[in-house]
């Protein structure tokens, strides 16, 4: 019995002890990551002997698009002649980046520094420029108090010691050559060795670990040998899953990533390095929305640029970076040290909190009246225009937790406008909140018609459509509505002129496809969204696997072009679908949009992770 307990107590310190590490190392982890976590913007910079010709960084040669002696003759062309890393640093810091990661080694094996590791292509060595072309720029880089972020390839394709060459082409096996597999392994941690003592980084960002195995790589020394030189150093997950942070690529996720702690990297156009006839940019504009919504999801956006081989970066790339710094330096407090925003079913847009969750951030991307948050059981302090310390914002705070905002009277940003709801202490939202339930007769009444439209559509989006059985037809003609002396004939006309999307229509996209309200027709093939006000830009959808038939506005049947980025023929991850709709086609109380799917409506929503292919 004494000897029991005594085991039985034995055992409890050990667990608690075992409790109090992890409580610490996770401590400890918050603590290194609050940095990366606050930070929400930085720059991805692919540069490497593939700006010479504009081809594939490493995969032209890998996928036999070009033969490795070919590609490699892109040394004697990589000149940096042009290159001032000091004004890299300036354009970076100027976009509201707070960290940068540059491409120190890609697939292709050409390190841009001189590396004295066995066998290795280097740019001060073999190429055209003769000279060290990372250390100017970290060095910059450190002096501007940015963060320093180094990209570093596992696989090296180029190197004799590595076992893969091309996709159809391979050196070795590594069960019949281990000791060849051994000395890549001492060659490419010797390159890490280099990397941290000179450069110190902040975070080191791996790429290429679907190669191998973790054990193959020996990704557990190599964790040790970095955090030798660095305890704080922060990794990404492609080291076989060992990293501090997730890091999807290309597709903006549509539901956030489990991880705390996750980055978008993302192109500008469909390239990483440069490309002089890809010129299927982003809009700057696309661009800050982008970045809002991965705010609103808790996230960073690491977004890329990749200079041209004199070291000149495009025009288009500059563009893009000067419009991020307009909006980021106008918004910083809405931006950095924000946290994932409220639910969906409280607020249909993007949002984000403050540190302290004192203030809630909403993020408008189009022109509108009024915008409704549910289930809000305490009432802003005040709410201001950030930015414009003029703008008066009405709030209407009602006894079912509905606040409405009236924004009749501000100034509204070219891209994002930020609505900042003030509190003195950090509000409650009502989890098992009452959605609106209002019956039509007196949506009909009330005056205001943009009001009217916006809960019919709110309803509609939940599943409960107000039209259903109230002698609504489906062309709009001969409507049976019940009307009375205060029955709003505007409503009415709205109602009729939008009957397609209202007649048997059902439930919407649940959350994170498209900022906003929709419904689906009765086969599911025709997806409705209801457009608020005057958007800033192209209006977005993600998630949708379906392929686009045809989209037009509803009631007046004008077709709509669509554009649609990051989607990669290989993989069933569906891009991002931009919808231009022209300003004078808008209907002024709330514009349907159509969207005519080629079968019923498939839905992606799993999580998006690093790109594998490249073909």
């Amino acid at each position: 019995m004494k000897s029991g307990l005594i085991k039985a107590v034995f055992l409890g310190l050990i667990l608690s002890a075992g409790s109090m590490d992890v409580e610490a190392q996770t401590a400890d982890n918050s603590k290194k990551m609050e940095w990366f976590k606050n930070a929400k913007l930085g720059i991805f910079i692919h540069w490497g002997i593939y700006s010479v010709n504009g081809i594939s960084e490493s995969w032209s040669f890998f996928n036999n698009y070009i033969n490795h002696e070919n590609y490699m003759k892109q040394l004697n062309g990589f000149s940096a002649a042009k290159y001032q890393p000091e004004q890299w640093v300036n354009l970076i810091k100027e976009s509201g980046a707070k960290y940068a990661v540059i491409t120190t080694k890609h697939h292709d094996g050409v390190s841009m520094w001189n590396s004295k590791a066995e066998k290795a292509t280097s740019i001060p060595q073999n190429a055209l420029a003769k000279k060290d072309v990372l250390s100017p720029f970290i060095s910059a880089l450190k002096k501007s108090g940015l963060k320093t972020g180094l990209y570093f390839s596992l696989p090296d394709w180029s190197h004799s010691y590595y076992d893969i060459n091309t996709r159809t082409k391979k050196r070795y096996e590594l069960k019949n050559e281990p000791a060849r597999w051994q000395k890549f392994i001492r060659y490419y941690q010797s390159q890490l060795n280099e990397l941290s003592s000179q450069y110190a980084p902040d975070l080191l960002w791996f790429d290429g670990d679907w190669e191998h195995t973790s054990e193959e790589w020996k990704a557990t020394q190599t964790l040790d040998l970095l955090r030798k030189f660095n305890s704080n150093i922060i990794i990404n997950s492609r080291l076989n899953n060992h990293g501090d942070y997730d890091t999807p690529e290309q597709g903006i996720p549509v539901i956030p990533p489990q991880n705390p702690y996750w980055e978008l990297c993302y192109t500008m156009n469909d390239s990483w390095g440069y490309q002089p006839y890809d010129k299927n940019y982003k809009t700057p504009n696309m661009i800050v929305r982008t970045l809002a919504d991965v705010i609103s999801m808790g996230g960073n956006l690491l977004l890329d640029i990749g200079p041209k081989s004199d070291g000149t970066i495009p025009e288009e790339q500059v563009e893009i970076l000067k419009n991020l710094g307009r909006w980021t330096s106008k918004n910083q407090q809405a931006i950095y040290e924000t946290t994932r925003g409220i639910p969906f079913d409280h607020y249909k847009g993007k949002s984000s909190w403050s540190a302290t969750k004192k203030s809630l951030f909403l993020y408008l991307e189009e022109a509108k009246n009024f915008a409704k948050i549910y289930g809000l059981a305490t009432k802003p302090l005040s709410v201001k225009i950030i930015g414009d310390p003029s703008a008066e914002v009405k709030m209407n705070y009602n006894t079912e937790k509905i606040l409405t905002l009236n924004f009749s009277n501000i100034k509204f940003d070219k891209d994002v406008t930020v609505a900042e709801l003030i509190f003195d202490t950090p509000p409650t939202f009502l989890n098992d909140f009452k959605k609106e339930e209002y019956l039509l007769a007196e949506i009909l009444e009330n005056k205001d018609t943009q009001e009217a439209a916006y809960d019919i559509a709110n309803a509609l989006n939940y599943g409960h459509n107000l039209l259903t059985h109230s002698g609504l037809t489906q062309d709009g003609l001969d409507m049976k509505i019940k009307t009375t002396p205060t029955t709003n004939p505007e409503t009415l006309q709205w109602i009729s002129k939008h009957a397609e999307a209202l007649f048997e229509t059902g439930q919407g996209l649940p959350a994170g496809h498209f900022p906003g309200m929709s419904a689906l027709s009765k086969d599911k093939q025709t997806l409705y969204l209801f457009v608020e006000g005057t958007p800033t830009g192209p209006i977005a959808l993600k998630g949708i696997k379906n392929n686009i038939a045809r989209i037009r506005i509803v009631g007046e049947g004008s077709m709509l072009t669509h554009t649609v980025y990051n989607k990669l023929y290989w993989s069933d991850r569906p891009g991002i679908i931009y919808i231009d709709i022209p300003k004078q086609r808008q209907d002024k109380q709330m514009t349907v949009i159509a969207v005519l799917l080629d079968k019923p409506v498939e839905l992606y929503r799993e999580n998006v992770g690093a790109v594998e292919n490249n073909l």
